[in-house]
């Protein structure tokens, strides 16, 4: 596996899964093309040794299954992520006419850094529901408009004199994006509508409703004097996606069951039905060991075997503002996987999990690198204390380090996805 290619791929992975449902669809189509075998939730499920599945939810949430040697008895292998990254949602009614500007009413989701997403070509996509055979059923397409048909200007710094020295960015003033200028006779009724049935090549009444997000439409690249970074749009947290997906797939021979787990929903707190803030996991998890022939006993006892790495990005070190850091823990790019430690469990690793994560890395041959947040500043947290407080098992948080975390453009290492990628390739194939 070359540094280089795999951070190419990754770029491709990024460039078209620009929503969570645009992402799900994406493996979607990869693992079916692999001869995985999709499990439908309203559907009995039996299940063999060797099989490999996997499991959507609200097409935005996806779980690859892998069964090894002895599924019953050697526990599960998780490795999580989430699939969403901080951006704006579009409102419904959404249509805003200002001047003869017509611009797109949005709200923020998550914590985006807002002023990145100034001044550069935006598009739309997500989820279009259409009607269907039953009410209680409607129909979903996954949609990417893919044209430059967005763009949020600043305002000039002739008129905002003391931007340079930090303003407020008003959510629902400053950040609405403009879409194209309209005549007196031109009118703004039902426009989205219209440009969605025409990507969608159906009769617009069809279309009952949508989950449509903004995104960057500029493809990721390699940056620095040797191309060892990475900077592209939803980093956090698609590149520890690509990475589990990407060594998941290269395991051969191992015990127990290996899941990947990649819910949506994290930059928002994770309480929805596809996040790792519900029963999710737990619940699939259940229902898998059943269909393997196993009962409740049995999968409580199997879970005292299992282990679940949870992976989202950490911060680096930042060159400009390295006050900002723990004294002496301060990760930096290309120089391994970063394991992410809280006192008061904003992640959920301790000496255990830790233990065997370094032992992962040493088996690589691999180096890592701890990450704590200073101490008078309070940091971010992960799926990993969520998804505990659900699923009672032995759990580490780790995550390569990047700069910009939350902007339109992040910042991150070929090298560190190398590490990471080559660690879990190690971590599906336990025996």
């Amino acid at each position: 596996m070359d540094e280089k290619y795999l951070a190419l791929e990754l770029l491709d992975f990024l460039h078209e899964s620009s929503t969570a449902y645009n992402a799900v669809a994406v493996m979607r189509e990869d693992l079916l093309t692999l001869g995985y075998r999709e499990l439908k939730g309203q559907e009995a499920w039996t299940i063999g040794e060797g099989e490999k599945l996997f499991y959507t939810k609200n097409d935005s949430s996806l779980f690859m299954i892998q069964v090894g040697k002895d599924p019953l008895t050697k526990g599960f292998k998780l490795a999580g992520a989430h699939t969403d990254s901080p951006g704006f949602r579009v409102k419904p009614g959404a249509e805003m006419l200002q001047d003869g500007f017509l611009k797109l009413n949005v709200e923020t989701y998550g914590g985006p850094i807002l002023s990145s997403w100034f001044d550069r070509p935006l598009s739309l996509a997500g989820r279009v529901m259409l009607k269907g055979e039953s009410l209680l059923q409607p129909l979903s397409r996954i949609v990417d408009l893919k044209k430059h048909i967005l763009y949020i200007p600043s305002l000039a710094i002739h008129m905002n004199r003391k931007v340079n020295e930090g303003v407020e960015v008003h959510k629902q003033k400053h950040v609405l994006p403009v879409v194209t200028m309209l005549g007196k006779e031109e009118t703004k009724e039902n426009f989205l509508l219209h440009l969605l049935a025409a990507e969608l090549s159906v009769d617009p009444d069809t279309i009952l409703d949508f989950d449509l997000f903004a995104y960057e439409t500029e493809k990721g690249s390699l940056v620095g004097l040797q191309e060892e970074f990475i900077s592209s749009k939803r980093q956090d947290n698609l590149s520890m996606v690509h990475s589990i997906l990407t060594a998941a797939k290269k395991a051969e021979s191992f015990s127990g069951i290996n899941v990947c787990a990649f819910f949506d929903n994290e930059e928002c707190g994770s309480a929805s039905k596809q996040g790792a803030d519900s029963t999710l996991l737990r619940d699939l998890l259940e229902r898998v060991y059943y269909a393997l022939g196993g009962n409740r006993a049995g999968f409580l006892q199997n879970l005292e075997h299992s282990f679940m790495i949870s992976a989202d990005l950490a911060h680096s070190v930042h060159p400009n503002f390295s006050e900002m850091h723990d004294p002496t823990n301060r990760p930096v790019i290309n120089q391994g996987p970063v394991m992410k430690l809280s006192a008061n469990q904003r992640y959920t690793s301790d000496g255990d999990s830790l233990s065997v994560f370094s032992g992962l890395c040493r088996k690589a041959e691999v180096p890592f690198q701890y990450f704590v947040n200073r101490s008078d500043l309070p940091g971010g947290s992960t799926i990993g204390p969520i998804s505990s407080t659900h699923l009672p098992i032995r759990t580490v948080d780790v995550g390569n380090a990047i700069l910009g975390m939350h902007s339109v453009r992040e910042l991150g290492g070929v090298r560190d996805h190398f590490y990471l990628t080559k660690v879990l390739e190690v971590y599906f194939n336990l025996d």
